[in-house]
Order: C-alpha cells, then structure tokens, then sequence
C-alpha cells in the first residue's frame, strides 16, 4: 500500500511542477491561471500538508484502510432557437459547449477520514444562467479523526443546528449552491445519549471563501422513559455569531450615506443567532417544533420602501431582529397518515454579506412547506421559502383504501405577515395497483402563485391553473415496463395553457428508453420575435446503467420556468440542446 501510495505522490508532484514552470501558466500560492478565462486553484500548503499526513501515516500502519469515492459530469451542447428565446448567452453566441464535474475521493482508515473533492466548471451556466463560468480545482477537502469521545474535523464541512434555520452548511449542485463552512468542527459525547459540538470558519464561495466569521455550537440528546413508557424526547440547542467583515461593512455604510435621515441606522458588525428544538415521539405520533431567534441584524429587504428626494423605491438595507417558529406534526394509525405544518418567518435573511442576493450566502436554511411536485406541470410553479415575511399551514393527508386504492390530499397555503397571497395549493392523488400487471395514479391540482413576489416580475397578475394529471405504469414482464403520463394545465397567466405528454420503455436493470413534449397550445406570452405562436417543447433520450454507472442522453427543448430544490428557487431561462450526464460510485 505505501508503494502505491508513493507513486501517487510521485505523479502528483511531477503534475504539480509541470503547471508551475509551463510558460503559459501564471501560479501563484493560491491559484494557477490556465488562461484569461480558466482558473486551476490549488494551494501549496495543502499539497504539503496531505503529503506528509500520507507519508506519515502511511509509515504508522500497515493496516488496509478503507477506498471509496464517486465521479459526476453533466455536459451541454447549446443549439440557438429564437423561437423559444434560447438566445444571447455566451453559450449559444459562441461558446456552444458547457459542463461541469466533479470527482470525490475518500480514504477510511484506523479512525481518519480523509476527502477529497475534484471539480471542473468550463463554460458552465450553473452559477448564472444567463453567463459563463469556467475554472478547475480543489472544491473541498476534509480531515476526521476520532479519539474515544471527541470527534475532531478540519476543512469544508458540511452540517446544521435543528432544521438549519439558523445555520447550514449545505450543497445543492443544481442551483450552484456549496455553502461549506471552511473551518474546524469538534463534537465531544456527554454520555450516551448527549453530545455537544462547536465549529468556527468562514463561508466558502466557489473556489474562494466570503469575508466574514461564523462561529456556533450545538447541545443535542435524547431522553425516553423506561421500556414501557413510548414517550421520548429528542430536545436540541443551538446558537450562531456571524460576524460581518470591515469589506463588507464599507459598503453597507457607503449605501447608508445615499440614504435620507429616516432610513439611517447605526450599523452593528455582530449578529446572534438561537434555537430551541425539540421532537416529541409517542406511538403513532411526532411533534418536531422549533424558535428561533436573531438580534438585531443588517439585510436588505426588497420590499422595505426607501425614502428618496424626489419620491420613494422598493429595497434597502435595514437594521431589525428575526424570528421563525416552526412546528411539525405526524400521526400514523392503521391505514391513515396525516402531517400537518406550521411557519411563521418574520425578517430572518441571514447572510454571510448584507449586500449579497437571491441564493449566494445563505448562512441558514428555511423548511419549505409546499408539497415538493414531480410532475412536470404540478411542478412548474413552485415557491421560494421566504425570508422577510412569511406565514405558511401545510396538509398532508394519506389513507389506504385496499391493498390495491390509496388516497392522498395535499393542502397548503402560504402568505406574508399582512396576509398578501404568496402560494396556494390544493393537490389530490389516488393510485390504483392491479397486482403486479400495472399502477394507475391519478389527481387534479389547482394552484395560486404569486408570480409578481417569486419571480420579481412588477405587475403581473397572480398565477392561476387546473391541472389534472394521468400516470399509467404496465408491467410486460418482470423485466420490461412501460409507463405513460398525460398532464394539462388550464391557465389565462404568465405563458397560457399547456398540454404534456410522456412515454417511457425500460429494460431492467439497463435501459431506459423516453420520449416527451410540452405543448404551449394556447399561448399568451410573445416570443423573441414578438409573435405570440404554439410551441412544442420535445425531449427524447436514453439512460443506460451497468454496475454503479448510470449514463444518460438527452435531446431537450425547455420553457423558461422556476427551478426549486428544497425551497430554494431560481428563474432559468429557455433551454435548447443536447444534455448527457454520467454518475459512478466506487
């Protein structure tokens, strides 16, 4: 093992010299500059120090440690469509290609944890929809060790406190989101039930890292009341400094000078953050609830009305305390399961840096209340959990009729404080299953969305659709399978009226086989052109998977629309083109 790992090494620094002295590659300590468009970040002294952790460890033990690891890649081929406005982005201009790719490596042994995180933007759009991104590197590296009780972590860390209103360190690939707390992390076992962590670092923003600290701990347990009692209790605490860099706090008081006297606040550089949380378990029952609470705090709301000489805007930074309460409730019996939620979200935007936007430097993370969709038109309108003003009830009630017919009934229904209509949704399904021949899911939804706050577009009206949808899964054999859907959106806002249609051929364990089309047949939008026309959006593609490979292939043609992932949303524009991803395990 020792000699495979110096090999490594070997290659490893025989790369690391040839980016160095290449005479078109300008390096630095921090960075090798490939060309004016491509970044390589690599650190010396991280190379130094994996080194001789490797070297040294390696001489340690002669123990078989532990290899895994993953690799994924998505690729775009951009095919210019004015009709759909798939236009004027570097991608289509010129650039025609963009992917990206990431490759993590784990190594377990003798108590470490060592991970490793390869990643690769080139002519990406992830990070703006509208531009270009390129650069390659290390994206994360992370180092573990556990010692008896103590559990000690260095690097880019992922973790939360509760449900993360107050502090989540996460990634979500697909909306470019890795919001990993570059710093250290120990947790130390109390007893057998109870732990405490505390952490410290700053934010990571792509290859680099966002100015200011974050700091925090967390106390957690669980406590149940003998072997016959089913009570238990599982009550967590937690609390969060952010403290705002001078950087960042320039530009708050140089905004602060435009403003007039009524607006101006003394600003603060230390933010604090608490939870309380606790999950009640009796039987059949849950109870998850949560309060959090925020000290004065500087955000920019953009509904705040700014006063301005010659009349007044929507936006500016403000100076104001936060709070969200948060309660979940689960009831199981027989056949009937029922979840119903709470979330009450007044002035809790917590970022790294007051000034930043939309989804870049979320130091927290709010549940979601709204059903999570799949479908392709129930899953068009989906709304962004909000920061400054939010009251929110959600419904979920299921009962199996039969062995073979189940029902479902989904209600939620979000607003702001002064009960301004955000979202509104009331989704039903029954599913049928006929042995193991086929499976029948069926239900109408009916939704109201607040285009004008999720989508920040000034003076639209409010989003109002019907859609019944038809899924329909025929099992040939125990191999071959064919599922169908049909969906149909009735609607007189935003794009109009929308008819969906799949079918899909799959040969277990390989191949998928799909084809699919969204037709805009009564339309209410222009296009590029400025001709309002029925447009037919067509997808046709494959998966294939062998082993731990799943490969996939796709001719897309997309509509301009939300892009959500756990409450988190994004406006994409159209897309047209050639899409293909690969994803391994080893």
């Amino acid at each position: 093992m020792r000699q495979t790992l110096n090999i490594f090494l070997l290659v490893w620094r025989v790369l690391l010299r040839f980016f160095t002295f290449m005479p078109h590659i300008y390096y630095s300590d921090t960075k090798l500059m490939l060309n004016p468009t491509i970044t390589f970040h690599f650190s010396k002294k991280l190379y130094i120090i994996i080194y001789f952790l490797i070297v040294s460890f390696t001489g340690y033990t002669q123990e078989k440690g532990v290899f895994s690891g993953g690799f994924e890649t998505n690729a775009n081929i951009f095919l210019r469509d004015s009709s759909i406005n798939a236009i004027n982005t570097p991608q289509y201009d010129h650039q025609i290609f963009g992917g990206e790719a990431w490759l993590n490596l784990n190594y377990a042994i003798q108590g470490f944890n060592f991970g490793i995180r390869f990643d690769m933007f080139n002519n990406s759009n992830l990070q703006n929809p509208t531009s270009s991104y390129s650069g390659v590197g290390i994206g994360r590296w992370i180092v573990k060790k556990s010692f008896d009780k103590l559990e000690l972590q260095a690097g880019y860390i992922y973790d939360q406190i509760g449900s993360g209103i107050i502090f989540r360190s996460f990634e979500t690939r697909p909306l470019f989101i890795d919001n990993a707390l570059y710093g250290a992390k120990a947790q130390y076992n109390l007893g057998k039930e109870w732990k405490i962590m505390g952490f410290a670092g700053v934010q990571k923003n792509a290859f680099g890292t966002y100015t200011g600290n974050i700091k925090g701990a967390r106390l957690e347990g669980f406590l149940s009341f003998g072997e016959e009692n089913p009570l238990s209790l599982a009550p967590g605490i937690g609390f969060v400094n952010r403290t705002i860099s001078d950087e960042n706090m320039d530009k708050v008081k140089s905004a602060l000078r435009t403003y007039l006297p009524e607006d101006k606040f003394v600003p603060v550089f230390n933010t604090y953050a608490t939870s309380i949380y606790n999950t009640l378990s009796y039987r059949g029952l849950t109870w998850y609830s949560e309060v959090a609470l925020k000290s004065n705090d500087i955000f920019f709301n953009p509904f705040a009305i700014k006063t301005e000489v010659a009349g007044s805007t929507l936006g500016k930074f403000v100076l104001s305390p936060g709070s969200v309460i948060y309660n979940s409730v689960s009831f199981a019996y027989g056949n009937l399961g029922v979840t119903a939620e709470m979330k009450r979200t007044e002035n809790f935007s917590f970022r790294i840096d007051p000034d930043l936007r939309l989804i870049r430097g979320l130091v927290n993370y709010l549940v979601p209340l709204n059903r999570q969709n799949t479908y392709r038109l129930t899953a068009r309108y989906s709304p962004a959990a909000q920061d400054i003003s939010e009251m929110a009830y959600s419904l979920d009630v299921r009962y199996k009729l039969s062995k073979s017919l189940s029902v479902l009934a989904n209600f939620s229904n979000v607003t702001t404080l002064d009960d301004q209509l955000l979202y509104r949704e009331l989704f039903t399904e029954i599913i049928y299953k006929y042995k193991r021949k086929y499976q029948l899911t069926t239900g109408i939804q009916f939704l109201n969305y607040n285009q004008e706050v999720f989508e920040q577009k000034p003076k639209v009206p409010i989003v109002e659709t019907v859609v019944p949808y038809f899924d329909f899964l025929y099992k040939f054999s125990a191999k071959k399978a064919l599922r169908t859907e049909f969906q149909l959106m009735i609607t007189e806002q935003d794009f109009g009226s929308w008819v969906f249609g799949l079918m899909e051929y799959s040969i277990a364990p390989k191949w998928i086989f799909e084809v699919s089309g969204m037709y805009n047949f009564d339309p209410k939008k222009p296009d590029a052109r400025g001709r309002i026309e029925k447009t037919l959006y067509p997808t046709f593609g494959a998966v294939f998977n062998q082993g731990s490979n799943r490969f996939s292939l796709r001719y897309v043609k997309q509509v301009e629309g939300v892009v959500c992932s756990g409450g988190i949303c994004r406006l994409e524009p159209a897309f047209s083109g050639v899409r293909f991803s690969m994803n391994t395990i080893f």
